[in-house]
This record gives C-alpha cells, sequence and structure tokens, in this order.
C-alpha cells in the first residue's frame, strides 16, 4: 500500500490539521514506461500555501481528495524503463507520499517530469535545499534577476530560510556585502557564521531603523539589491534605503500568503525617484540555465564557499506538521521530511 497526505479541506487563514488527510491506495503493476520511486526525502515550501486556495495563480490547485505534490528525492524500486533504471536516484514532485509511479503515460506531478540525479558528490537532501529548487530560485535570482555584482549591498529578507540563506553565502562568494534579516538571536547568528556583514533582527524592533543602523556601520549609504522572501515592512525598508538604480528580485512575500493583509507602503514613491526595477521571478523561468546553475553551485559547495543546514522531521505523518513551521519560523535553512 502507498500512502499520501491530501487536501482535506481548503484552509481560510492558516491551515491546520484538519486540511489534511492522509489516504492509502494499493500498488499496481507498472504498464510500460514507468518506474516507481521510493521516497527518502520530502520538501515543504511556502509556495504550497497558494496552491492550497481554489484560485487561478502560476501553479493549479491541489484538488480535494487528490495527493498534493511537491519536491522529492527518492529510489527507482520497480522499473520497466530503461531510463530510470532500479537503483537510480530521481528528483521529482511526486512528494507527500511514500512512494510514486512515474513515466510511462502517466502525467508528471505538478507538470514537471522527473531527473534521474548525476553524480556530483553532494549528499541526496542537498537535491531539494543548495542544488535543488531553493538553491536554483536564490542562483537565479540573485545573479539572473538582479543581476549583483561584486561590490554592491545585498538586502536579503528570511536570511535564515532554504533561500535567503543561500543567497547570502553566494553573494558573499561573489564579492557582495550582504545585510541579512532573520527572527531571533539563534538565527541571527547563523546568518552571521554565514559570513553575513550586518544581520538585523526582525524579531527585536522594526525592521528599517536596524536596516539604516547596519548601512551606517558599514560606512554604506544604500543597498544596490533587495532580495525579497517576506514582503511587507522589509520591501518598505528596501524602497527606504535604495541606492539609484536599485534592483529588486521578487521571490516571496510569506509575511501575506495566509491573510492577504494590506500591505502599507510609506516608501513606494522611492521607486520613481531612485529607478528601483522590481521583477518576480520563478525558479521555471530558468529551465534552460539550470546546467549553468548545476555546474556554478557543485563548485561553490565543493570549495566549501556554500553549505546547506537542514531542519527535518522525521516520517511520513510529519510531513504537515513539517509545512506548517514554515509559518512560525520553525525552521533554519531548509524544512524538510526524511523517511
Amino acid at each position: 500500500m502507498a500512502r499520501a497526505w491530501t487536501l482535506a479541506s481548503r484552509p481560510a487563514g492558516l491551515p491546520n490539521d484538519s486540511n489534511f488527510a492522509m489516504v492509502e491506495t494499493p500498488d499496481a503493476p507498472l504498464a510500460d514506461g514507468e518506474f516507481r520511486v521510493t521516497n527518502s526525502w520530502l520538501s515543504v515550501d511556502p509556495y504550497m500555501r497558494g496552491r492550497m486556495n481554489d484560485a487561478k495563480s502560476y501553479a493549479d490547485p491541489f484538488q480535494l481528495g487528490e495527493p498534493m505534490t511537491g519536491g522529492a528525492v527518492g529510489t527507482v524500486t520497480d522499473s520497466r524503463n530503461a531510463d530510470f533504471p532500479v537503483g537510480a536516484k530521481v528528483l521529482h514532485m511526486g512528494g507527500w507520499r511514500d512512494s510514486v509511479v512515474l513515466g510511462g503515460g502517466t502525467t508528471s506531478p505538478a507538470g514537471m517530469p522527473p531527473v534521474r540525479l548525476p553524480e556530483l558528490g553532494v549528499p541526496d537532501q542537498h537535491w531539494l535545499s543548495v542544488i535543488g529548487m531553493p538553491g536554483g530560485t536564490a542562483w537565479f535570482g540573485l545573479l539572473k534577476v538582479a543581476e549583483a555584482k561584486a561590490g554592491e549591498v545585498v538586502f536579503v529578507s528570511a536570511a535564515a530560510g532554504a533561500v535567503g540563506s543561500t543567497v547570502t553565502q553566494i553573494a558573499k562568494a561573489k564579492g557582495m556585502k550582504v545585510i541579512g534579516s532573520a527572527g531571533g538571536a539563534d538565527k541571527c547568528a547563523w546568518v552571521k557564521e554565514l559570513g553575513a556583514d550586518a544581520v538585523i533582527d526582525y524579531k527585536a524592533g522594526k525592521v528599517l531603523p536596524q536596516l539604516m543602523a547596519a548601512l551606517n556601520d558599514l560606512g554604506e549609504t544604500g543597498i544596490d539589491v533587495y532580495f525579497d522572501n517576506v514582503g511587507g515592512e522589509h520591501f518598505d525598508a528596501a524602497l527606504a534605503t535604495s541606492r539609484e538604480w536599485a534592483r529588486f528580485a521578487i521571490c516571496g512575500m510569506i509575511d501575506v500568503y495566509n491573510d492577504f493583509k494590506a500591505q502599507p507602503m510609506q516608501y513606494l514613491p522611492m521607486i520613481i525617484g531612485k529607478r528601483v526595477t522590481i521583477k518576480g521571478f520563478l525558479y521555471p523561468d530558468f529551465y534552460a540555465q539550470v546546467p549553468e546553475f548545476n555546474a556554478d553551485m557543485a563548485q561553490l559547495i565543493t570549495s566549501g564557499a556554500v553549505t546547506g543546514r537542514e531542519t527535518v522531521k522525521e516520517g511520513l505523518e510529519k510531513t504537515p506538521e513539517a509545512f506548517l513551521g514554515l509559518f512560525s519560523g520553525e525552521n533554519t535553512g531548509k524544512m524538510l521530511v526524511k523517511l
């Protein structure tokens, strides 16, 4: 029997345990071209909250009663597909379950085809973090969307999260100054360990005065790049401290995912005078450049310039708990479920 989490009801505001239900389905014989993957690692990510709404977005909504999808890494345990033999490691989107049948005439979960993992000498779970979608999101957003360059000042919100921590490390490896924002003394200390030149604790006070103080301490007059994972107050503070021609890469706005509250933007007019470029982006926008990312990130990991850190929940039963932990700041680095 294969077990999978489904969306039992659509949440209003912050999801809770009653919105999820586990179902069991018997394993069926494989058809030609199909292969079965037994999952070992599952990813939970903030974007999944938007898919729980019955609304049009860049990703189709989860269907009630149907297995949910998300990033996963597993091993092929049964196969009728020569390209995915038994024993091969696979990155795919059939998460929130312990096993999945892929290939053949089946539709790839979330519309993303499975990828047989190359041997790059990195731990399997890193394909869901620093060398997977979060790492790629960080790399593409910083270097391709924001076009950040050596010597520039980069402000990163949620700098202790999966994407933000990777942005911090890539920026330092590429010769930039980094100011990170994180919640709580422990997370701030870790962001500092990653190499950030300054760290502000958004739980300790307003973001803008702390950001201005950090810039003053660094002898800088403003920021050149803002990498946004949060929105709200962080976004407004970034506008207030922008230099001319600043570039904003908008990756996420977790601050508003559950309640869609209005965002007071006191410094919005700064966009005009500072000629700020603000651009949203998604990881799939850069599929054609994934090989370039893989090569550079593998080198950064091998050299020690980029390291991965995970917060891990054990067991498929813990998947909803891991997901909900994203919204209370429970994770440091990437939140994963180990099966």
